[in-house]
């Protein structure tokens, strides 16, 4: 399989752990950088691989950094991309086996490297489920088209509106 990987300057430890594993079990690996512990903002080798993964460069993406949270928000703003951050194999399996995920982020502060590496076997042997999670995917794809459940900025977190302040009421 060939496979996409990515890192921030907190990521770059077990980004490499994970490149010599991987070659191990016989998958390609190609590098989206960064390549430095100097820090550098995630947002932008996020996008990076998770355009490579939506484009089809590349099978799967895994992205490591410091927590995984940001760069997962970050992937999942690319159309085509369903990204998760696990830090369990029980987890990155049913990503993959409900949910169809194709980008997985990794806290290399959080997980140790002999745990990614098993996460990271999980999710690439994990092999996509039909029937209920079918339909599931379809209906996520839908929102995903149709830009629903997006909250416009004035609505706050829920997309309910929120509150005059005091000052607006009458």
């Amino acid at each position: 399989m060939r496979i996409g990987l990515a890192a921030d300057h907190a990521g770059q430890s077990l980004k490499r752990d994970l490149a010599e594993h991987l070659r191990t079990r016989g998958h390609e690996t190609v590098d989206y950088g960064a390549s430095s512990t100097e820090p550098v903002d995630y947002p932008e080798y996020a996008a990076k691989l998770a355009r490579a993964v939506a484009s089809g460069e590349v099978e799967r993406g895994i992205f490591t950094c410091g927590s995984g949270i940001g760069p997962m928000i970050a992937a999942n703003k690319i159309k085509g991309v369903r990204a998760a951050v696990v830090s369990d194999e029980w987890s990155a399996r049913d990503a993959v086996e409900h949910v169809d995920v194709n980008y997985l982020t990794l806290g290399e502060r959080v997980i140790g490297v002999e745990l990614a590496k098993s996460i990271v076997d999980a999710y690439l042997t994990a092999q996509v489920q039909d029937g209920r999670h079918r339909r599931r995917r379809e209906q996520i794809a839908a929102l995903e088209e149709a830009r629903e459940g997006v909250a416009r900025p004035s609505d706050g977190p829920t997309g309910a509106k929120q509150p005059k302040a005091r000052s607006e009421r009458g």
